[in-house]
């Protein structure tokens, strides 16, 4: 448990120290006063936590102040990791009743999706379970041989396509191929696409629809990977991703090299979805199920 704790507060380190990590400073011995709340509300936008989300917690925060009689705002740093607490759901266990489990990734170019791809499958692989890969980024160049090398790094099958070729086909190949070598989990990349294109995202709802014919009921899950960096800019992307298909559950990559992961609550509050795993490094094992509790450790550094 201290291993996974020291790995949630170093991948948050830069946020902490960029952000909530002056809550220290700003929480002397002095009294709350009006300037104390504007100090507290810069530091929470700055941190992407979100305007609706940041006035939100002020509120709770300023009522717990008037009804608990605190006085001081070095009291404040308790409440305060109490009420980002309230504002995080625990995310549903990763469990699959169907075999082969579909699972259907999507994001913007450079979200960090291929990577986060391998590292499931590396996950779902360590568990005992039959993992096959799709990949059907057929639309950029690199995306089949950056997954391909993955795939061969940590051991693990996948069906490929074309640069060019028919997404849908590459995905429809995958649920045929998964079903035949009796596979547990089969996870599918599409291709990385700005959410304004159109066309690819038009794209999308196709392989979507292929997978749903290889096999009744799939996809059983569609996650959007979340690059971290981007800040409150993803939300935005993530609205339109969640219009085109239907998405489950975020996965918020790079969130190691981010000085905005506040962002997190911006998600619960704005998108109503679950998150469910958060990329914390480079290795494979950097991938951790989304843990509210270390979550805010890690940001207040407790």
């Amino acid at each position: 448990m201290n291993n996974i704790l020291s790995k949630w507060k170093a991948g948050l380190a830069r946020t902490s120290k960029a952000t909530f990590g002056q809550f220290a400073t700003l929480f002397g011995a002095t009294e709350i006063t009006d300037d104390t709340w504007e100090k507290l509300e810069a530091l929470l936008i700055h941190a992407d936590v979100g305007v609706e989300t940041t006035i939100n917690i002020l509120d709770k925060l300023e009522d717990r102040v008037e009804r608990e009689g605190i006085i001081k705002e070095s009291d404040l740093n308790v409440i305060l990791g109490e009420e980002l607490r309230s504002h995080l759901d625990t995310p549903p266990g990763i469990q699959f009743s169907e075999k082969p489990a579909i699972i259907l990734i999507v994001g913007v170019n450079g979200s960090g999706k291929t990577t986060t791809i391998a590292k499931l499958g590396k996950r779902f692989s360590s568990q005992g379970k039959q993992v096959i890969l799709g990949a059907a980024d057929t639309f950029r160049a690199a995306g089949v041989d950056q997954l391909e090398i993955w795939a061969d790094r940590i051991e693990l099958p996948i069906i490929s396509g074309q640069l060019g070729g028919d997404a849908g086909a590459v995905a429809f190949d995958t649920v045929q191929a998964a079903i035949a070598r009796k596979s547990d989990i089969a996870i599918i990349d599409t291709a990385g696409r700005l959410h304004t294109r159109y066309n690819l995202m038009e794209e999308l709802k196709k392989v979507y629809r292929v997978v749903g014919k290889a096999l009744p009921g799939a996809p059983h899950a569609v996650w959007l990977v979340m690059d971290a960096t981007t800040g409150q800019n993803a939300l935005q992307q993530a609205r339109a991703f969640k219009e085109a298909v239907n998405i489950t559950g975020v996965i918020l990559a790079k969130l190691d090299s981010s000085a905005r992961g506040g962002m997190a609550l911006a998600i619960q509050k704005e998108l109503s979805l679950p998150i469910l795993f958060a990329g914390l490094g480079e290795q494979p094992d950097d991938l951790q199920p989304f843990d509210a509790d270390l979550f805010i450790s890690g940001l207040i550094q407790e």
